[in-house]
C-alpha cells in the first residue's frame, strides 16, 4: 500500500507532497520550513529517502537542500536546471525506487513549459501508474504560467505547456491522480484553479490545454496573463544558489522608542492584526498586512527588497506564524518585533492613529447626500489588478493596483480617499499606506459585487 499526504502552503497557494509506503517516502517540492515535512514523515513512521524538485521555483524559496541535508535523502533536480549545489540530476525517463518493499517508484517525464527544464514525476506501484506530480505543468483546469523565466521565451514555453499537457494526457491512464504544486491561489498559475482534486480523465474534458488547439490555447493564455509579483525576481536566483537554513527563533523585542526610531529611519513596521483592529487604532506610520491574509505574497510584493521589517503582533503565536510565512519567500529575519496591545507600542501619552471603515452602501449614501462624486473632491481609489478592473469599475474611480501604490502615492488627487478592492484585505493594505502618508482615508471593507447593488455606477469600458 502507498500513501500521499498533502502539505498545504496556503498563504502562497501551493502544495507539497509526502508519498511513500511502509518504510520510506519521497517529498515533492518541499517548502522552506522543512520541520513540517519532517513531522509529517514522523507521523507516518517513514524515512525520507528522496527529495524531488519539479523545477527551480519562481514563487517561493525551496526547502529541498536543507531537507536533504537533514535527512540524508537523495536530492533529485531536473538535469537542465542551472544550480550551484550538489544534487542528483534527473532526466526524462529516469526511474527511482522510493520504497522497494512497497513496490513504489518515481518515473521522470520531461514537461517543459512553466520552465524549460520542468519535470513531472509519475508514481508507480508495482509498475502500475497511480499518480503524477505535475508541479507547474498540468494544474487543475489550467497550467503553470510560461512568462516567469525570460520574456523572449514566453510564447515558446506556452507552446511547450500545450505539448506537455498532451504528453501527460496521452501517456497516463485516465484514473491517474493529478497532484500539482501550483494552482491553489499561486500567481504561478496561468488561471484560477477550481476544486482541490482531479485526474487525467477529468482534465481531458475540462482543461483548456487539452480541449483547444495549440494556437487558440497560446493566444488565450498569453492574453490572460496577470501581473507578476515583484519578489519573484529574487526567488529563482535564491533557489539556484541553494537557500540557507532558516532561523525561526523569536526576533529581538522592540519597545516603543525603538519602533519610533525604526519608522523615522524609513524602515517598515508591519502590524499583523486584523484590519478592523488596525483601523480602530495603530502606530502612526505602521502598515497593515493581516497575518490571516496573503501576508507573504503582498508584503514581499510591496516592500522594497531588503528593507528591514519590524513585526507587530497581538500574540507570540501570531508572530511565529508570520515568521514562518515570510521565510518561505526569503524575508528571513525580522529586524525586531513586539507583541501585545497597540497602546504599548507608542510612548506614554502618544495617541494612536485611526481611520474609518465603510461599505459601498456608505459610499453611495455620501455621494447622494453631499452631491460629491468620484472625480470631484471625493476620490475613489480602486487597488485591484488590471484584469479585475476590466470586468467592471466604479465610474470616475482612480486605478492604481495595490502592488504599485507605494511608488505612485503622488498620483492620487487631493481629497478624501475611499479605497476599495474586491473584498477588503487589499483595501486595508492600501488604506494603511495612505494613512502613513498623511492622507485622509476611508477603507471600503466590502465585496465589490455590492457596488452596483448599492446604486453606484459600474462600467466596463
Amino acid at each position: 500500500m502507498f500513501f500521499v499526504d498533502t502539505i498545504e502552503v496556503a498563504g502562497l497557494g501551493n502544495r507539497s507532497y509526502l508519498a511513500g509506503g511502509g518504510r520510506e517516502a519521497v517529498v515533492i517540492d518541499p517548502p522552506r520550513d522543512v520541520d513540517r515535512v519532517i513531522a509529517a514523515a514522523a507521523r507516518r513512521g517513514v524515512r525520507i529517502s528522496h527529495v524531488v524538485e519539479t523545477h527551480v521555483h519562481n514563487d517561493y524559496v525551496t526547502g529541498g537542500p536543507e531537507l536533504a541535508r537533514l535527512t540524508g535523502a537523495v536530492y533529485l533536480v531536473p538535469a537542465g536546471a542551472r544550480v550551484a549545489f550538489e544534487r542528483t540530476p534527473v532526466r526524462d525517463g529516469d526511474s527511482t525506487v522510493v520504497d522497494a518493499d512497497a513496490g513504489l517508484a518515481l518515473r521522470a517525464l520531461a514537461t517543459p513549459g512553466h520552465t524549460p527544464h520542468h519535470t513531472s514525476y509519475v508514481l508507480e506501484e508495482g509498475g502500475a501508474v497511480v499518480a503524477v506530480f505535475t508541479g507547474g505543468s498540468l494544474l487543475i483546469g489550467t497550467v503553470g504560467r510560461p512568462d516567469l523565466v525570460e520574456p523572449r521565451l514566453t510564447e515558446d514555453l506556452a507552446r511547450a505547456q500545450h505539448a506537455s499537457a498532451h504528453r501527460l494526457a496521452d501517456e497516463l491512464p485516465d484514473a491517474t491522480a493529478v497532484l500539482p504544486t501550483h494552482g491553489f491561489g499561486s500567481f504561478c498559475s496561468a488561471g484560477r484553479a477550481e476544486g482541490s482534486a482531479t485526474t487525467i480523465g477529468k482534465e481531458k474534458s475540462a482543461n483548456e490545454a487539452l480541449t483547444r488547439d495549440v494556437d487558440t490555447f497560446v493566444a488565450d493564455l498569453l492574453a490572460g496573463l496577470d501581473e507578476v509579483p515583484a519578489y519573484y525576481a529574487h526567488m529563482g536566483p535564491a533557489n539556484a544558489a541553494g537557500p540557507a537554513p532558516v532561523d525561526l527563533t523569536p526576533p529581538a523585542v522592540a519597545d516603543a522608542d525603538e519602533i519610533a526610531a525604526r519608522l523615522a529611519a524609513g524602515e517598515w513596521v508591519v502590524d499583523l492584526r486584523n484590519r478592523v483592529a488596525f483601523a480602530e487604532g495603530h502606530v502612526a506610520g505602521s502598515l497593515n498586512f493581516e497575518a490571516e491574509g496573503q501576508l507573504a505574497t503582498y508584503l514581499a510584493w510591496l516592500i522594497p527588497w531588503g528593507r528591514p521589517v519590524t513585526l507587530l503582533a497581538e500574540s507570540a503565536g501570531q508572530l511565529a506564524a508570520a515568521q514562518r510565512e515570510l521565510v518561505r519567500i526569503g524575508i528571513d529575519r525580522p529586524a525586531a518585533a513586539a507583541t501585545g496591545e497597540p497602546s504599548t507600542w507608542v510612548s506614554e501619552g502618544e495617541p494612536l492613529a485611526a481611520f474609518r471603515r465603510a461599505t459601498f452602501a456608505d459610499l453611495a449614501d455620501v455621494t447622494a447626500v453631499t452631491g460629491r462624486h468620484p472625480g470631484d473632491s471625493l476620490v475613489v481609489l480602486d487597488v485591484r489588478r488590471s484584469s479585475e478592473r476590466a470586468r467592471g469599475f466604479i465610474e470616475g474611480s482612480v486605478h492604481i493596483p495595490v502592488h504599485a501604490l507605494h511608488g505612485r502615492l503622488g498620483e492620487i488627487p487631493a481629497g478624501e480617499v475611499w479605497v476599495h478592492c474586491a473584498g477588503g484585505m487589499r483595501a486595508a493594505i492600501a488604506a494603511s499606506l495612505l494613512d502613513a502618508a498623511g492622507r485622509e482615508v476611508v477603507a471600503v471593507d466590502d465585496a465589490f459585487t455590492g457596488a452596483e447593488k448599492s446604486g453606484l455606477t459600474v462600467r466596463t469600458a
